[in-house]
């Protein structure tokens, strides 16, 4: 196993048409994250965008990818990645959207539920294992009697989208500080902040 190697999966649906969509933040985190890393993306067979490359100077190895299929068929693209580069469960890190913490809230984990999340759970499916990190960006929960479904697949409303580059930046440095500092340094520091 390849265990110098990180997958960073940014979860969403693809196109125009939703790539500013909530469920998409995962996928503009990547965008950053390439930025970062000085690349572009490129379509690879596993039916996902990717971007090999390093993180910060002599930061890990990196493999930033996008999936081409919608959301609820996250899984086979990861996991088909995840074999391709030899790349182990524990170091494969899911960008998502989490309607269960507030707007501007980044929250970190390893394994356990998938809260509802259909990404996610067709990533544990995949993998065949819950055990891989978690970069959960908060777009919080939908007002009064509004469908889940119906509010993740909107765009961020104006008062939002003038906060979501700095939420964006943030979650970015989040995986940067997982990867380079470990899980455990980088909730100290973000789960900290959101408190």
């Amino acid at each position: 196993m390849n265990s110098n190697t990180w997958l960073v999966v940014g979860l969403g649906n693809p196109g125009p048409g939703y790539s500013r969509n909530r469920h998409n933040i995962g996928q503009m985190v990547l965008d950053d994250l390439a930025a970062r890393a000085g690349g572009n993306f490129k379509t690879h067979k596993s039916r996902a965008q990717i971007l090999e490359g390093r993180l910060g100077i002599g930061g890990p190895r990196v493999i930033l990818a996008k999936p081409l299929t919608y959301m609820n068929l996250s899984g086979g693209p990861v996991s088909a990645l995840s074999k391709f580069f030899d790349i182990p469960a524990e170091h494969v890190v899911a960008v998502h959207d989490e309607i269960d913490i507030p707007f501007n809230t980044i929250k970190l984990k390893s394994g356990g539920g998938e809260g509802g999340h259909n990404g996610l759970r067709d990533m544990s499916r995949a993998l065949g294992t819950k055990d891989y990190l978690r970069v959960r960006v908060g777009v919080g929960r939908p007002p009064g009697r509004m469908d889940t479904a119906d509010y993740v697949l909107k765009d961020f409303p104006p008062v939002e989208a003038k906060e979501l580059p700095f939420l964006i930046g943030d979650a970015a440095d989040a995986v940067e500080l997982l990867l380079t500092e470990g899980l455990t340094a980088a909730q100290q520091k973000f789960h900290s902040a959101a408190s």
